[in-house]
C-alpha cells in the first residue's frame, strides 16, 4: 500500500470478503480513512482450480491478465467498474498475482429488490439496463476476448453444448432425479442446439451479470465487478442469465430483440451448468454450503421441468 499510495497509506485493517469461488478479496482500511480492495487470484484457493487446469470453460474466466484487460476495456467504453490502481505479477515474494482496486462503496443490487422508495429502485435498474445496453452494443465480428483477432473456427454456443454435455454427466453422478433422466435431458440439450442458426456478430458481455455482481454505490450508480469473464459473445447467453437473476426487475435490462432459440438453449445449459457448479462447490468446501446446495438443488429442479413441458 505505502510503495503504491505512498507513506501516509498504513494499513489498519483487513477484512476478507466472504464469496468469491474464483479468486480472494479482502477490504484493506488505513489509518488515513482510505479503503481499497485487494484481489488475490491463488489458484490453490480457487473451486473450480481442476477445470481451470484442464482448461475447461471456466479458464476463460479467471486470471489477473483477463481482470486487467477487461477492465481497461470497460473503462475505455465508459462501462463503471472499479478502478485498477496497481497490478502486481512479479511474483517475487508470492506465488500468486494481486491487485489493488478501487472500494466502491455500496451494496449489491439485490438489495433494491425490496427498496422501498420506488423512485429510487425505478433510478437503479433504469441505469443498470442502460449500462448493459451499452455494453452489449459493442460490437465484433469474432467472438472472444476484447483483443482476440484470429477468426473462430466454430460458433459460439458450441461452447455451451460441450460443456452443458460434462456438466450434465457431473449432475448425473449426484442427483438421483438427474440420473434417471439423463438421456432425455441430453436429448432436449441437442434438440435446443439444433434450431440455432449461424451468426457472426457479437456483443460484449459480462458473462455471469448476476446482482451480486452489480454494487449499487451510494451514489447510486450501478458498478459492474467480478469482470473476468467478459468477452464478446451471443448477448443471448447474458439475457437468458439476466432474466433467470432479475426476475420481475429484467424489463428494466431487456432494450433489444433476441433470437429465442438461442436464448433458450443457453438458459437450459445455465441450468446444467448450475446444478453441477453448486455440486461442486458442495464438494470442494465451499464455506456457505446451505448456498451452493441450494443452487445445485433449483437449478436441477428448473432443468428438469424443460423435459416435462
Amino acid at each position: 500500500m505505502e510503495k503504491v499510495f505512498g507513506t501516509r497509506y498504513t494499513v489498519a485493517k483487513v477484512s476478507k470478503m466472504e464469496g468469491g469461488a474464483q479468486k480472494v478479496v479482502y477490504k484493506l482500511d488505513c489509518s488515513n480513512g482510505f479503503s481499497c480492495i485487494l484481489y488475490v487470484w491463488d489458484l490453490a484457493m480457487n473451486y473450480f482450480q481442476e477445470e481451470i487446469v484442464n482448461h475447461n470453460i471456466h479458464a476463460e474466466s479467471y486470471g489477473s491478465e483477463l481482470f486487467e484487460s477487461n477492465n481497461r476495456f470497460l473503462t475505455e467504453h465508459a462501462i463503471r467498474t472499479p478502478l485498477l490502481y496497481d497490478m502486481n505479477r512479479d511474483r517475487d515474494r508470492y506465488d500468486f498475482d494481486y491487485a489493488l482496486v478501487e472500494y466502491a462503496a455500496g451494496q449489491d443490487a439485490e438489495v433494491y429488490f425490496q427498496h422501498p422508495d420506488n423512485k429510487v429502485q425505478d433510478k437503479v435498474f433504469r441505469q443498470l439496463g442502460e449500462m448493459t445496453h451499452a455494453m452489449h452494443r459493442i460490437q465484433s465480428s469474432t467472438y472472444g476476448k476484447p483483443d482476440q483477432t484470429a477468426p473462430n473456427n466454430k460458433q459460439c454456443h458450441l461452447h455451451q453444448l460441450y460443456n452443458g454435455i460434462k456438466q450434465l454427466s457431473y449432475a448425473a453422478e449426484h442427483v438421483e432425479a438427474i440420473r434417471k433422466n439423463q438421456g432425455k435431458l441430453l436429448d432436449k440439450l441437442y434438440s435446443l442446439e439444433s434450431k440455432i442458426v449461424p451468426r457472426n456478430s457479437y456483443g460484449f458481455i459480462h458473462g455471469e451479470l448476476g446482482p451480486n455482481h452489480v454494487i449499487v454505490t451510494d451514489q447510486l450508480e450501478p458498478c459492474l465487478i467480478d469482470i473476468e469473464g467478459a468477452e464478446f459473445y451471443d448477448i443471448e447467453h447474458e439475457h437468458s442469465f439476466l432474466e433467470m437473476r432479475f426476475g420481475e426487475h429484467y424489463h428494466y435490462l431487456n432494450h433489444v430483440e433476441l433470437d429465442e432459440n438461442r436464448k433458450l438453449f443457453y438458459k437450459f445449459h445455465h441450468h446444467l451448468s448450475l446444478v453441477a457448479g453448486g455440486l461442486k462447490l458442495v464438494h470442494r468446501g465451499f464455506p456457505d454450503q446451505q448456498l451452493a446446495q441450494g443452487i445445485a438443488d433449483r437449478h436441477a429442479h428448473c432443468a428438469l421441468q424443460f423435459i416435462e413441458a
